[in-house]
């Protein structure tokens, strides 16, 4: 799992060789559904193509949270039209360093859909412009449908149910502030679920947006035999999953609905703090 990271420059050379991966350009601005294509057609790496974390890596917000898992035969869908095969490498690109819907990109595709090839643009966008990669304007033909039929692996994921029995270690990737209770943009309850301890996805970024060294992330990230990964609605947790990834750890598994899922019912408990 080491090799779930892809240099601009690596990128770039890929992108000219005989059989290039297929790039999925994952911006989004969070409260603006249409963001990110507009951002993807305004400019983008050459031959990427646009997947929106609302329309193709979630669900219809309201039971599971504001992002839950899209149905398995939802997914295929969308994996089929872009022209996913598990024999070709995939490159999902955003511009927050990961820390949005490229993060749950790579676990949706890598992680839960069994592909064995799927990397993050590390350092996202601003790196690909920072080596002088070229951005390019308007839509992308659509690539050849597959027929690909993924294989699910549910245990990657947790229900409510399962963080509620507190046998696994939670850990929430929001901000601190948020985690404490202090502010709350989104959610109409403010805390975190008793006993998670925070480990906010900027934590995992060096200054200049790319993921901290593996060793380095290594002795930073929450040590525990089993994680369950958390945080507003089951995106930004990803890319916990992705630095443990990095790290060379066993992955944690991801509560999909997160805290807007958990506040949903008055029986589970809420701390603050």
């Amino acid at each position: 799992m080491h090799r779930v990271l892809i240099s601009a420059a690596e990128l770039a050379e890929s992108l000219e060789a005989g059989s290039p991966p297929l790039v999925l350009d994952c911006r989004v601005r969070l409260g603006e559904p249409e963001a990110g294509r507009r951002l993807w057609e305004a400019g983008h790496i050459p031959t990427s193509h646009h997947l929106d974390l609302d329309r193709d890596l979630a669900g219809p917000p309201g039971e599971g949270g504001r992002h839950p898992l899209p149905t398995p035969g939802a997914f295929t869908a969308v994996v089929q039209r872009l022209g996913i095969t598990p024999g070709r490498p995939v490159v999902v690109v955003d511009d927050m360093g990961g820390q949005l819907a490229a993060a749950r990109a790579w676990w949706m595709l890598s992680c839960w859909a069994d592909h064995s090839d799927v990397r993050v643009l590390d350092g996202g966008l601003r790196a690909w412009q920072g080596t002088g990669g070229p951005l390019v304007l308007g839509r992308e033909p659509l690539p050849e449908p597959s027929n690909w039929k993924p294989h699910y692996d549910d245990t990657s994921w947790v229900d409510a149910g399962t963080v509620l029995t507190g046998r696994d270690m939670k850990v929430d990737a929001r901000s601190l502030e948020r985690f404490r209770g202090e502010v709350e943009p989104i959610d109409p309850i403010a805390g975190h679920i008793p006993g998670a301890q925070c480990r906010p996805s900027a934590a995992n970024l060096d200054d200049d947006g790319h993921f901290k060294p593996a060793e380095q992330l290594d002795g930073e990230l929450p040590d525990a035999d089993a994680v369950i990964a958390y945080c507003g609605s089951g995106v930004t947790a990803c890319h916990n999953i992705l630095a443990y990834a990095i790290a060379g750890r066993p992955l944690p598994r991801l509560y999909v609905g997160s805290w807007s899922d958990w506040i949903r019912k008055d029986l589970h408990p809420v701390a603050s703090g």
